[in-house]
């Protein structure tokens, strides 16, 4: 039994943009506070041995490299006008105040996009018509009913953006911190591309019958915001493929103005999918519509975090030890139960044990099963802690169950849930497999020792597997932190 000792880059200001943004509330000063001491060690070690690891205190702020910091002047933008606000002024003001102290060069620069969009949202507020209050319900109508007798196009006069980059480089932090600067009072919504997508297929039922149910969803979602934020913009699902287009095509003649982040180029958005000839449409309509920018960094700061024995255990049959370990953390003198819980349009999903927030599930249950985002959104929405039995190591016989672990993954992170495991291997071990297919071609030739047949059993070649790869890693390592469990504890009062 292994447990898993990982690293990774979070600060306490991370948390508090991700939660100030959805409750909307204000920050408070200790939340503010960017420059966090930690360690950088080994991502695991085997307690079965006496090998001793070096530790290396650094300092520094989420979403800050090293190359940064040997270069603060690249970084020091001046701010004349003192009056500015915006998440560019916002970062100055923290280097101005020694919260920050540098910044990673490549934040900085979509930071300036993230400015740029934001200065010209605030120029034209009322032409976008951003600010609910100050346009009425009649207005709203009367555009909607001479919509209907002579179309006409409402597209913003703002271009949105779309921030693409590799994992753990603090687009999401960056979303968060532009949105957070912009006035409660506008129609702006920020929210996870699955939830996202799950609200639409919601909405579309309801309105089932209709000749264009779409128009009419992204009329509703026009209404409730103008400035719609989507975290992880990506596409796997064929359902979602086909109807991206047209509902895109909805919502930016509604007005939408769109700020995305992603860990792919819009050219390779559901690259392999099926009928993907059908979904090229929408990204060139999502090139047309938006800045499309990239962040380059070399590093993950999910990795950079102080390390945690935390609660990933590594090994063969340690269902004896997991449950042990579930009992511990709903008490010990609570009974765990059978539960349901309610998901979308109606779908009920069975808990095999559950009690005082926390959820006991064997892998096979959550991931073998038909299930998919709207099930695991549900569960924690009542869950806060996830106990898993039995992860196993992911290749080409089970492809199926690694697309929704990712997801699961993914929905765990976006809820800042807790996660107690035990695994066949460590996450990058249990992924290893998974290949993308520029990664397959570049592999060494086969020898006589690797057989055709071999190669073929052992690896999944697999584009979007591929390419979440990393993604699900880095979250792994990083909810397995001190900072991501110190924070659990402290958002739900443990």
């Amino acid at each position: 039994m292994r447990p898993i000792v990982r690293t990774s880059s979070l600060s306490r200001l991370r948390w508090a943009l991700r939660n100030q943004e959805r409750n909307s509330s204000t920050f408070n000063s200790k939340s503010r506070k960017l420059l966090i001491g930690v360690n950088q060690n080994q991502a695991l070690v085997n307690t079965n041995t006496n090998d001793s690891t070096s530790y290396s205190r650094l300092s520094f702020s989420r979403g800050l490299s090293a190359e940064a910091v040997e270069a603060p002047d690249a970084v020091r933008l001046s701010v004349s006008d003192v009056n500015r606000t915006g998440p560019l002024v916002e970062y100055e003001r923290r280097i101005s105040d020694g919260e920050l102290m540098t910044g990673d060069i490549c934040q900085v620069s979509a930071l300036r996009e993230l400015q740029r969009l934001h200065d010209e949202l605030v120029e034209s507020v009322g032409t976008c018509r951003l600010d609910r209050y100050n346009t009425s319900d009649k207005s709203s109508r009367s555009r909607w009913f001479w919509s209907r007798l002579m179309p006409q196009s409402s597209y913003s006069p703002v271009k949105g953006l779309y921030l693409y980059g590799g994992v753990g480089t603090g687009k999401t932090m960056l979303m968060d911190l532009f949105f957070d600067q912009l006035p409660c009072t506008w129609k702006k919504q920020r929210i996870h591309f699955h939830d996202f997508m799950l609200t639409v297929h919601s909405r579309l039922q309801k309105h089932k019958g209709l000749s264009d149910p779409l128009e009419v969803v992204a009329q509703e979602i026009a209404h409730d915001a103008i400035l719609l934020c989507l975290d992880e913009f990506m596409v796997t699902d064929v359902a979602d493929a086909l109807i991206l287009n047209r509902l895109f095509g909805h919502l930016f003649s509604n007005g939408i103005i769109l700020v995305a982040t992603s860990n792919r180029n819009p050219d390779k958005l559901y690259e392999g999918g099926l009928q993907r000839d059908l979904f090229l449409p929408f990204i060139a309509s999502l090139k047309e519509r938006n800045v499309v920018h990239e962040i380059g960094s070399s590093v993950d700061y999910r990795k950079l975090t102080s390390a945690e024995q935390g609660f990933y255990f590594i090994g063969k049959d340690l269902s004896t030890l997991l449950k042990q370990k579930f009992q511990q953390l709903i008490g010990d003198n609570v009974v765990a139960h059978p539960q349901v819980v309610e998901v979308v349009m109606g779908r009920t999903l069975q808990v095999q044990l559950g009690a005082n927030g926390c959820a006991y599930f064997p892998f096979e249950e959550l991931c073998d099963r038909p299930l998919g985002a709207a099930d695991y959104f549900g569960l924690f929405k009542k869950f806060h802690t996830l106990a898993l039995e039995g992860i196993p190591v992911f290749g080409l016989h089970n492809r199926t169950a690694a697309y929704r672990f990712v997801t699961l993954v993914d929905v765990m992170y976006e809820n800042r849930a807790r996660l107690l495991c035990t695994a066949e291997a460590s996450p990058q071990e249990l992924l290893e497999k998974i290949v993308t297919i520029s990664e397959a071609k570049s592999m060494a030739p086969r020898t006589s020792s690797r057989s055709k047949k071999n190669d073929v059993s052992e690896l999944c070649v697999d584009n979007e597997l591929g390419f979440a790869k990393d993604r699900t890693i880095s979250r792994l390592t990083e909810m397995n932190s001190k900072e991501y469990l110190e924070q659990h504890a402290i958002t739900h009062n443990l």
